[in-house]
């Protein structure tokens, strides 16, 4: 049995998937795409249940990738059952993407989540009479407490049992209907998805969208194409507006009618949450409370990482001398032992002791509702280097991780505004380069130094924006966001997606790290560093560092953080300041930050834009570090 996880985002979709699934998923690529989803396999009363949790979607209506993504999974999968998730608190907004589920002939269950926020927010939603109305199952939850999960449990189990009722979904206004019903007849007899009613693939013809219907060779033949016309003439006579905009116009209109059928109005609960926008958004002190945000996240993960690291790397360092002690020092097997437990010591002692509290503080930003105010406080600044509000979303996203940042570029209407925000996201210091900034910078120069570099990069990227936006100019609409309530953030939840997070660096960077560290041992044991050092000693040479140095670079192109860690054995201590010095310290981490993107993110730019301009922004981004740390080593030396 599948069951699929449908809903807008925002509506802690992600929440009852990990609650009923746990953090035992699994990450999978839609096929040909870059958009990701989760799936997990559970059981449910003894059942076998493949659960699916697909992108957050408004509509499956928009041209763009992820809700085409969404709409192969429905009609290509044969889900046995959907689970389309709802913000109770927001069921105008969603109800327009019910409705057009409910036009897919499979069994659905709706969840009206987040009842308790719209309880304090004056609404209850009378689920029986939703649920007579839409003619499926309506279960209210609360995910982030795990109220209502069992009966949601009990829903998905009996979902497919149901009768399915042809044609559940938007009613539309007479003339339109009667349209529809001349179409559908006309079509009655082509090869059209067994998921799709006929009367919903008539509508999505008279819009103008047929990428659903175009997985068969039926629709879409000439003579169609003229009787389609014709009826969308006549309704843009009749109505003296677009077909798309009238079909739209009635879907707005319908979910509203039904959701103020099922909200009931209560007494309002006064929340000193509600007040918070007053200061978080002002013109001014939102600014304030902004940068105060960001100073005391960055204050708080170098702080909670640098008194872990010590003490962690102390007892690496007894450990690694017992290991070590039964073996005879200088021998091959000597050697790659020592060099993998330096991969794993620097992956415990350094690593994870700054980017654990990072990840979790970002989570808790996230849980809280702050992110989304966040891109609204910079819109203003996006504007300003030539790109749309709504591009700070991927920016945000940089840092935690590159990879998603770029992905997150397809809410961008433009190839050019993908583009520059793809540049943008590339030179934000992502989690894994933020580990070098604290481990290296912040934990030998002090905060303060730390922060220069992030405020140097913000500056930079402010600059490289501007200079692309001259370079491809563009007419740029005003953003649209919807800003979601604040909530009180779940422990468990944070935690968990903190694991989900660092699960990655667990299972993909370490072993590459200690893999790294073992090759670099072997290349030394050997004297293969020297070549690959001496090769390249022009670029060291140039930035003012040590010549042992460079072979720490090619790792970096892998992974960030595992420049840090073969700086460490390259240079043969952890006590770096002892070797380096404060220029030399600030002018690697400012290399690092800057030079070519990992190699995952080179992977994904390729996908996303194409090889020319992945090698562009590759290029474009070394150049960018060679200027500062060379100005950096002449300056300061």
């Amino acid at each position: 049995m599948k069951a699929v996880l449908v809903g807008p985002p925002n509506t802690g979709k992600s929440t009852v998937f990990n609650a009923i699934a746990g953090y035992k998923s699994v990450v999978s690529n839609f096929p040909g795409t870059t958009v990701k989803f989760m799936r997990s396999t559970v059981r449910l009363g003894g059942k076998s249940v493949e659960m699916v949790d697909l992108p957050g979607v408004y509509n499956l209506t928009a041209p763009y990738e992820i809700e085409r993504s969404v709409l192969d999974y429905l009609i290509d999968e044969d889900p046995d059952v959907i689970v389309n998730i709802l913000n109770a608190s927001q069921l105008e907004s969603g109800l327009p993407l019910t409705m057009e589920l409910l036009d897919y002939h499979i069994p659905m269950v709706v969840v009206l989540n987040m009842t308790d926020e719209a309880l304090r927010n004056g609404q209850k939603v009378n689920s029986d009479k939703l649920g007579q109305m839409l003619g499926v199952p309506v279960i209210e939850t609360v995910a982030t407490k795990h109220k209502g999960l069992p009966e949601l449990v009990e829903a998905i189990r009996h979902a497919p049992k149901q009768n399915l009722v042809t044609d559940r979904g938007i009613s539309y206004t007479a003339e339109i209907e009667a349209v529809i019903d001349e179409l559908s007849a006309y079509i009655e007899n082509m090869s059209i998805p067994e998921v799709l009613s006929t009367r919903y693939a008539a509508a999505r013809l008279l819009e103008g969208e047929s990428y659903e219907l175009s997985k068969n060779g039926s629709i879409g033949t000439n003579g169609l194409s003229n009787t389609i016309q014709q009826m969308q003439h006549r309704l843009e006579k009749d109505k003296q507006l677009p077909v798309d905009t009238v079909l739209l116009r009635d879907r707005q209109q319908t979910a509203a009618d039904l959701a103020d059928q099922v909200i009931d109005e209560t007494a309002v609960e006064a929340r000193l949450l509600d007040r918070l926008d007053e200061w978080l958004l002002h013109p001014i002190w939102g600014y304030v409370v902004l940068f105060g945000v960001l100073v005391g996240l960055f204050y708080i993960a170098f702080g909670v990482g640098a008194m872990m690291e010590e003490p962690l790397l102390e007892g690496y360092h007894l450990l690694e001398q017992q290991l070590l002690g039964g073996l005879i020092p200088g021998t091959l097997w000597y050697v790659v032992i020592q060099s993998g437990l330096s991969g794993v010591g620097a992956g415990i002692a350094i690593v994870l002791p700054y980017l654990v509290p990072l990840l979790f503080l970002l989570t808790l930003l996230e849980d809280v509702g702050y992110l989304p105010r966040m891109a609204y406080l910079t819109d203003s600044f996006m504007n300003k280097v030539g790109l749309q509000g709504s591009a700070i979303m991927p920016a945000m996203l940089g840092y935690g991780c590159s990879v998603p940042a770029i992905m997150a570029t397809r809410i961008l209407n433009s190839t050019r505004d993908k583009i520059i925000a793809a540049v943008m996201s590339t030179l934000i210091p992502c989690s894994a380069r933020s580990v070098v900034i604290m481990g290296l910078v912040g934990y030998y120069l002090g905060v303060p130094a730390a922060l220069a570099i992030y405020g140097l990069n913000i500056l930079v990227i402010a600059v490289t924006s501007r200079v692309l936006s001259a370079l491809m100019p563009s007419e740029m609409p005003g953003m649209l966001m919807e800003v979601p309530p604040y909530r009180m953030p779940s422990l468990r939840s944070a935690l968990q997606k903190v694991w989900y997070r660092v699960r990655e660096f667990v299972t993909i960077a370490w072993p590459l790290l200690v893999a790294g560290s073992i090759l670099l041992g072997i290349a030394q044991f050997y004297g293969l560093e020297k070549s690959i050092n001496a090769a390249l000693s022009p670029l060291t040479l140039l930035l003012g560092l040590p010549v042992a140095t460079g072979i720490t670079l090619i790792f970096g192109v892998l992974r960030k953080e595992l420049s840090l860690i073969m700086l460490m054995q390259a240079l043969g201590t952890h006590q770096i300041a002892a070797v380096l010095t404060s220029t030399q310290i600030m002018t690697f981490a400012i290399f690092v930050t800057f030079y070519l993107p990992c190699l995952a993110t080179l992977v994904v730019l390729r996908k996303e834009l194409g090889t020319r301009w992945a090698v562009t922004i590759a290029a474009i981004t070394l150049i960018i570090a060679l200027t500062l740390a060379t100005s950096m080593r002449l300056i300061f030396t």
